[in-house]
This record gives C-alpha cells, sequence and structure tokens, in this order.
C-alpha cells in the first residue's frame, strides 16, 4: 500500500457487487474498506434473488405437493397439503440473516474495514462517510461506486407498501391477497405469479408491451405463457398501461392505451404489485466532486474495464460497477464487474464478456437464457452479413424429464451457420437455470457447435437436452 493513502480501495456499497470486488480485492494485497448506508448484501440478499428464491422454493413444493395428477402418475398419493403463511415468510427472512451474516463475516475475516454510513466521493481519491456517530473523510487510491437500484414506480402509481407495494415490500409476504394484479410481465411479475398462485392467489398480469414477457425469446415466451400462464389462476392485459393505480380497499386500477393514453378499463383487486423494473441509487454520491456525472437515465457512464467516463474519458482512480451503471442489471454481473475493475487496478486490464453472462427466472419450470435472442441475433446477422441458423430439442424427449414427470420444455440454441459460434442460448424447462452455464461457458470460451457436440453428457441427465441440441446444430454447420 502506498502510504499517502488511508486505504488502496474503498467501495461505496456492500452488495453483492461491492462484497465480490472486497473479496478479491484483498485476494490482490489491496487494503480494502467497504462502506454500507443499511444492510450488509445490498438489494440482492435482503430484497431480491435471496428471499424470493426463497419464496419460490417453498410456494414451489406446495404447488407440486397439490398436483395430484402429477403425484398420481409417479405412483404417490398425498393427503390435504396446507401451509402456513408466516412460515414461508420466515424462511425467507431466516435465510436472509443467514447469508448476510455469512456476507459480513466473511469480510471480517479478511481484514475489510466495513464502514456504517452514507458514502459518497469527497473529490479526487477522497470518500466522505457520513453517519449517526459523526463525519469522516477517507484517502484512498481508487475508489469503486456499487450503489446498487431501486425499484422503479411509474408516474400515476401511489404506493403504499400494503395494497400497493414493490418487491421490497412483497419479498414480506406479509399477507396473502385473494386478487393480486401484477404489473410488468418480467423476471420480477413472473416470479411473483408463481409464488402467488401457487399459494392460492388469483392473478391479473398487465404488460404494457404488445405481448407478456417481451425481453424473453419469442419461442420461449411462447411456451411460458402456455405452461406458466393459461393452466392457472393468471388473466393478462397486454398492450395496456396502468395509467392511475390507487391504494385501498380495493385497490383500483385505471388501464390506458399507451399511445392514446385513454383509460379503456378499470379493474379493481385487493392488492396490487408493482414489478416495472429499477431505477439506478445515484443520487448525492457526490460524483460532481470528482468531475463525473450520472447520464440523463441516472446511469453511471463507464467504459469495457468500468473505469468511470466524462465525455468517454476516464476519470483517473474512479470505477463504477452493478446496476449503477445500467450495463446489465444483475448480481452476478455486478459480481463480474467488481473482479474486472480490480483486476484493471492491479495493472492487468480485464472486462466483461456480457454476451456470455446468463441469466434466470426462478419459476416452476425455470426459464434461463444467455446471450442473444432470434430477433437480436438476426438483425446482427444481417448488419455484419452472416447466416443465423437455430435448433430446439424438447425436454418430452429427455428421459431423465420423463423419469421425473416434468416434460414440459425446450433448449434452443442460435448459433452462426458458417462458423458454428453459439450466438444465444434459451431454456424453459426442469432445471433450466442450471443448464445454461453449459452453454453461457460455451459463448465465453468461443468453442463452436462443432466441438461442443462431441462433448460426453452423462446418461440419464437433464443435460442431454443441450447435448442433442449441439449435435443437431453442428450437421447444419457449413463444411
Amino acid at each position: 500500500m502506498t502510504q499517502q493513502f488511508d486505504y488502496d480501495l474503498v467501495i461505496i456499497g456492500a452488495g453483492v457487487g461491492g462484497h465480490g470486488a472486497a473479496l478479491h480485492a484483498v485476494e490482490c494485497g489491496l487494503k480494502t474498506a467497504i462502506i454500507e448506508s443499511a444492510d450488509m448484501g445490498g438489494t440482492c440478499v435482503n430484497r431480491g434473488c435471496i428471499p424470493s428464491k426463497a419464496l419460490l422454493a417453498a410456494s414451489g413444493r406446495v404447488r407440486e405437493l397439490r398436483d395430484e395428477h402429477h403425484l398420481k402418475s409417479l405412483g404417490i398419493q398425498l393427503q390435504q397439503v396446507a401451509f402456513d403463511r408466516s412460515g414461508i415468510a420466515d424462511h425467507a427472512g431466516n435465510l436472509v440473516a443467514k447469508i448476510r451474516g455469512d456476507l459480513t463475516n466473511s469480510l471480517k475475516r479478511l481484514n475489510v474495514d466495513i464502514l456504517h454510513g452514507w458514502g459518497k466521493v469527497a473529490g479526487p481519491q477522497k470518500v466522505e462517510v457520513i453517519s449517526e456517530n459523526g463525519d469522516r473523510t477517507l484517502t484512498a487510491k481508487d475508489i469503486i461506486i456499487a450503489s446498487g437500484s431501486t425499484p422503479w414506480v411509474p408516474p400515476g402509481v401511489q404506493v403504499d407498501g400494503k395494497t400497493v407495494f414493490t418487491s421490497d415490500d412483497a419479498i414480506k409476504l406479509n399477507w396473502l391477497p385473494n386478487w393480486v394484479a401484477i404489473i410488468g410481465s418480467g423476471y420480477i411479475g413472473l416470479e411473483f405469479s408463481d409464488v402467488y398462485t401457487a399459494l392460492g392467489s388469483e392473478v391479473t398480469m398487465i404488460e404494457a408491451m404488445d405481448r407478456l414477457m417481451p425481453t424473453f425469446d419469442p419461442d420461449i415466451a411462447k411456451i411460458a405463457q402456455r405452461v406458466l400462464i393459461d393452466p392457472r389462476d393468471v388473466e393478462t392485459r397486454v398492450g395496456l398501461i396502468a395509467k392511475k393505480v390507487t391504494p385501498g380497499a380495493p385497490v383500483v386500477i385505471e388501464l390506458a392505451d399507451p399511445k392514446t393514453k385513454e383509460v379503456v378499463e378499470v379493474i379493481e383487486v385487493d392488492a396490487c404489485l408493482v414489478a416495472t423494473g429499477r431505477v439506478p441509487a445515484t443520487k448525492n454520491l457526490g460524483l460532481e466532486n470528482a468531475g463525473a456525472s450520472a447520464n440523463a437515465r441516472g446511469f453511471i457512464p463507464v467504459n469495457d474495464h468500468m473505469q468511470v467516463t466524462k465525455d468517454d474519458e476516464p476519470i483517473p482512480h474512479l470505477w463504477a460497477i452493478g446496476d449503477a451503471t445500467g450495463k446489465m442489471m444483475l448480481a452476478h454481473a455486478a459480481s463480474a464487474q467488481g473482479i474486472a475493475a480490480v483486476e484493471t487496478i492491479c495493472g492487468r486490464n480485464r472486462s466483461v464478456n456480457y454476451r456470455a453472462i446468463p441469466a434466470a427466472a426462478f419459476t416452476h419450470p425455470e426459464v434461463s437464457f444467455v446471450g442473444l435472442t432470434e430477433p437480436q441475433a438476426k438483425e446482427l446477422a444481417d448488419a455484419e452479413g452472416f447466416v443465423i441458423k437455430s435448433v430446439r430439442t424438447y425436454f418430452k424427449g429427455n428421459s431423465k424429464a420423463l423419469a421425473e414427470g416434468e416434460t414440459d420444455g425446450i433448449a434452443k440454441i442460435i448459433y452462426r451457420e458458417d462458423t458454428g459460434e453459439v450466438l444465444g442460448a434459451h431454456i424453459i424447462g426442469l432445471h433450466a437455470a442450471d443448464l445454461i452455464h453449459e452453454a453461457s461457458n460455451a459463448i465465453a470460451q468461443g468453442v463452436p457447435v462443432q466441438e461442443l457436440a462431441h462433448f460426453v453428457h452423462t446418461h440419464p441427465t437433464l443435460s442431454e437436452v443441450l447435448d442433442e441440441a449441439y449435435k443437431r446444430a453442428a450437421i447444419a454447420v457449413k463444411a
């Protein structure tokens, strides 16, 4: 460490991205401090990934045990299945507390200084920590901003945290409404629809775009609607915006045409979950004190190495990672960005290949993807002058899926016809969130389908869905 500074690295924000950066910094020999104004672990641990997966795991068991037809096909008979809402909520809360504690302890074991308070940039290579115990200013050779994001609430939507709420409140599962509207059909909307319907609620899903799950590959979205929406107590309103949402008993929602803003329908429900995405938490960070600023959408501009930029020029010793950058708003992407930033700080320039970062919705069955959707791949092919191909394989032809009695789903591989380069992979089906990593690693390593087709997979496993897809793709690649 240069004695000129209090720390080699100060990280503002102790979410998954900040935590990952701190661990890697210590491994690289940097004296490190991390500042957090709220709960250690940030959104993912406290209000996002972790508690929502706990709810999905518990509610998924309820759905499975109540599926008499499926159980009967396996030769199993059960009596009436009941659940305790507060017990399920406690399961999520206990998991959050455990992981938050583990995260904190991992930092302490490595002698990372944990500072509680509001962190902001006070100037070049300076950070101010504002806390109840008094303010202090630190010097650091490098500063990483990992401030995260918060739920976005559209204009006209009133949130009271009880009858109209975001995912921050939904994960507490304080009550189970008989009828809940969910605004948005992305990851959050899909996952909570899965939870609520499993526990007996009726759902109305509202989507402003012209189809449900607009960010998913069209083939996957089509099957997801057939499997996750149509057979369940879910009705949909597509191509409509929630122009006004008023809390109360009942909650009143005015649905309008997105173009004309004219109200076309009014519905009354018991509760409303606002799942319309997230916005960066980049206010009051003191960016201007280092010559930086957020863009019009609130994101901090960075280059490929996560250096904060001004007019495309890097600002020395100032870095940003995670949701605050808007590059890819996923916890594991933030962690990868943190490692890339630390590596570059240490003189080993590293960037993140976003096309190789997978994502998943942990519904039942799961949905996962990596890389480009087919429309995106076609757009790239047209621009660069090559031809794409896609293949699909089905869980209903997989021995392990048949044994489990879980045969809904497909795996889809999108690739270049000339080189066999994998451009995207999309899976809906049993354990899709685990299966996708084989494809993401193939994209990261640049392994073409001709080679992937020769990899050996255990039989019988679900991984053979991808094995079959690679083999089909390899046949179609030009010699």
